[in-house]
């Protein structure tokens, strides 16, 4: 029998287990995913950056924030190993909640050309797309 998977929030010590989750999951770390500000996401977000442990191993994870405006969903990751018990489901309701207890009321997320398959994950749990114009610049 499998063990249960609980959800908390993400802390600075998991850093290198989610690196290790995300790099299973074919996640590509930004230029600014370093320590020091993954550490201080985990700190700002408030409990909104959640892991998902079992047997003490991080399996999943979703790295939620809100701007004071609009909520976000970045890293949203599940082990392969992990998969087909809808872990994904339960990490993003977990998000949600947490989201929508601090006032948030909209949730955006951004996905990579090269995960466009998981657009019918999203789709499943009541997300549209939305046409935009993304545009970024680095400082």
């Amino acid at each position: 029998m499998t063990a249960p998977i609980a959800i908390r929030p993400a802390v600075a010590a998991d850093l290198p287990a989610l690196r290790g989750l995300w790099e299973r999951c074919g996640l590509h770390p930004s230029t600014s995913d370093t320590d020091q500000r993954l550490a201080a996401l985990i700190e700002f977000c408030g409990g909104l950056f959640l892991a998902a442990l079992r047997d003490g191993e991080i399996v999943g994870s979703v790295m939620a924030s809100w701007d004071g405006r609009r909520g976000w969903i970045n890293r949203l990751a599940v082990d392969p190993a992990a998969r087909g018990g809808r872990l994904g489901d339960r990490l993003m309701t977990e998000a949600e909640g947490r989201l929508a207890a601090i006032g948030c009321d909209k949730v955006n997320l951004l996905i990579e050309p090269d995960n466009a398959g998981v657009e019918r994950f999203y789709r499943r749990l009541g997300y549209g797309r939305d046409e935009l114009i993304f545009m970024e610049k680095w400082l």
